[in-house]
């Protein structure tokens, strides 16, 4: 296979591959950290994760024909407002999931995962009635059009740094959030011992909906990353949901450096294996790894030790 290629092409595709991968890594980041928190942090199962997250790209959608259509002048900032309104939506219906839904759930982890699947059907239903089930796409900023030339064969593309600056600006912020905050101590708190956290006067469901609505909060920020990247569908979460969790198990759940680790992994091994593979191929494979991993270590690469 490899003997078909001179040293520097070899070099070139695997250098281009793995800023490929890093492209897919950025997204996988930015859906699992939401996940992370709810999972990890509160146990519940929200397999309408995905559906959070294709909110934020349709809200993405959304301000770019605004923009477009009313404000051409400051068209190129409009992905930063987007951004900012794709997680207050996201927030706000994540709030509104937690206490019309959720909350009757806890200690359920099976009933969330049913709950939120049946969610997932009725959020994509609705996306397919409001904006069709034809698949639709942003125009994207000039200042995000074409790619850094970095030798002479290899270039990567603008919109692809600018996704992973994003998802390294959110690791940043939700690690300060999730462990050098005062809130953070209490969500940890909360899932380390409820009864006594409530015991010394921790608003456990307050938290609670603001922990759920956070999560979704970041998956709606990682639906407007999707969009530039990929065209928004109503089952495009569906695409993603899996790999999702799989990423936050496999680095261990509740561990933000351990689901960073797990989507490094996954997508480079992915991403690199697609070059030579077909994509099914490739998604099998990586998937067989981790499973046999797991098989290993069921614990995740990093696990997270609390005092029984």
């Amino acid at each position: 296979m490899f003997a078909d290629y001179s040293t520097s092409d070899l070099i070139a595709i695997f250098a281009m591959q793995g800023f490929a991968g890093l492209i897919l890594f950025s997204v996988f980041v930015l859906m699992a950290l939401g996940l992370a928190i709810i999972f990890g942090q509160m146990g519940v199962i929200n397999m309408a994760h995905g559906e959070f997250m294709i909110l934020g790209a349709y809200v993405t959608y959304l301000m770019s024909n605004l923009f477009s259509d009313y404000m051409p002048a400051i068209f190129g900032m409009y992905f930063f407002v987007a951004m900012a309104v794709a997680f207050v939506a996201a927030g706000a219906l994540g709030m509104l999931v937690e206490w019309a839904l959720i909350r009757h759930l806890y200690k359920r982890p099976l009933d969330t995962l049913l709950a939120t699947w049946g969610l997932s059907l009725i959020l994509q239903q609705t996306y397919r009635t409001v904006f069709g089930a034809r698949e639709v796409g942003v125009s994207i900023p000039d200042w995000m059009m074409g790619s850094l030339p970095i030798t002479d064969l290899i270039e990567v593309p603008i919109n692809g740094i600018f996704v992973m600056v994003l998802a390294i600006s959110i690791s940043v912020g939700v690690y300060v959030m999730m462990y050098r905050s005062g809130w953070g101590k209490q969500v940890r708190a909360i899932n380390n011992n409820r009864q006594m956290a409530d015991a010394v006067g921790i608003n456990t469901a307050w938290t609670d909906r603001m922990t759920f609505a956070i999560g979704c909060g970041v998956a709606g920020v990682a639906g407007s990353a999707f969009t530039m990247i990929g065209s928004t569908g109503p089952t495009s979460g569906q695409l993603y949901i899996v790999d999702t969790f799989l990423v936050v198990v496999f680095g261990g759940a509740g561990s933000l450096l351990g689901t960073i680790a797990s989507a490094f992994s996954i997508s480079q091994a992915q991403s690199i294996m697609e070059f030579f593979l077909s994509g099914s191929m490739a998604k099998v494979l990586t998937l067989l790894t981790v499973v046999g991993i797991l098989m290993l270590r069921p614990q995740g690469l990093f696990s997270l030790k609390l005092r029984k």
